[in-house]
């Protein structure tokens, strides 16, 4: 016990639980303070033992402070809490492949964000091409009949939605002999925290299916276009932003225009991709 701030067990209470401690011991023995201890009841992921009935006062076991020192931990990592909940709620092995997974998440954010900073810095400071780095193509593409979905959507739902796009165009493009070329999303306008396009993802099929009824496809035109080639580590969002940048400073160095919308073209087969491997297009078309 801890003074007159711990509650002696209570008749008929199991001792094997341990002794019960008022909310302020429990706090400063767990390192956390009073206030998250009451959000984290609230949200359900570490609730008191006991509550008394007559004056609210929250109550913990002993026992659970190696949980609370758990989930103090892991707010230090900035860990969303329904991660904390997770692994609170998980084994040890469990828990230590979330903490992995959340952990690589955040190391892919920061060096996009951090390549992303370096990008900015040099076109800020006025020290000439920014897009030294890219290989700059140029191609012919063909014109196109395309199964087509579009939607006014933010970044943070982006990912998702291409994916789910992408996998419901491929499966209706079954039954008119298959996806024929490369999947593409079409950015009619900016997609980040405040844009939300529209995006518009294009599956090509058979140009001999433009008859076919029931599905909402149509031409897009033949066009030359300017193109960088991604590897899957470099389309985190915001890195990929650089390099939509970079080809558009590539066009205009070269005093031509972009008169099409910019577009992400996917050539293979994303799940499978590893991090290393090339998987994406950031182009525009080019006059």
């Amino acid at each position: 016990m801890n003074g007159a701030e711990d509650r002696p067990i209570r008749v008929g209470e199991a001792k094997s639980a341990g002794p019960l401690l008022s909310i302020g011991v429990f706090a400063r023995r767990s390192r956390l303070s009073a206030k998250a201890l009451r959000l984290y009841d609230r949200l359900g992921l570490l609730t008191p033992d006991y509550v008394d009935e007559t004056n609210g006062y929250r109550w913990y076991r002993e026992s659970q402070l190696a949980t609370a020192r758990l989930v103090a931990m892991l707010r230090r990592l900035d860990m969303p809490l329904e991660h904390v909940a997770r692994v609170a709620s998980a084994d040890g092995p469990q828990g230590a492949a979330i903490i992995a997974s959340y952990w690589a998440a955040v190391e892919r954010r920061i060096a996009s964000q951090r390549e992303l900073a370096a990008h900015l810095q040099t076109r800020l400071r006025g020290e000439g091409e920014t897009f030294g780095r890219f290989e700059i193509r140029e191609r012919e593409v063909p014109d196109q009949l395309v199964l087509t979905e579009q939607r006014h959507l933010h970044v943070d739902v982006l990912a998702g939605w291409l994916g789910a796009t992408m996998s419901r165009l491929a499966e209706a493009a079954q039954d008119l002999g298959g996806v024929v070329g490369p999947m593409f999303a079409i950015y009619h306008g900016e997609v980040d925290e405040d844009g939300d396009g529209p995006v518009e993802v294009c599956a090509p099929i058979s140009p001999a299916l433009e008859s076919s009824t029931g599905l909402a496809m149509r031409r897009e035109p033949a066009h030359h276009e300017a193109y960088v080639r991604l590897i899957k580590a470099q389309v985190e969002y915001p890195q990929i932003l650089s390099a939509f940048d970079a080809v558009a400073q590539w066009i205009s160095c070269r005093g031509r225009r972009a008169p099409g919308a910019p577009r992400e073209v996917y050539f293979t087969d994303w799940e499978s991709a590893a991090p290393s491997d090339e998987v994406c297009d950031v182009a525009f078309p080019m006059r």
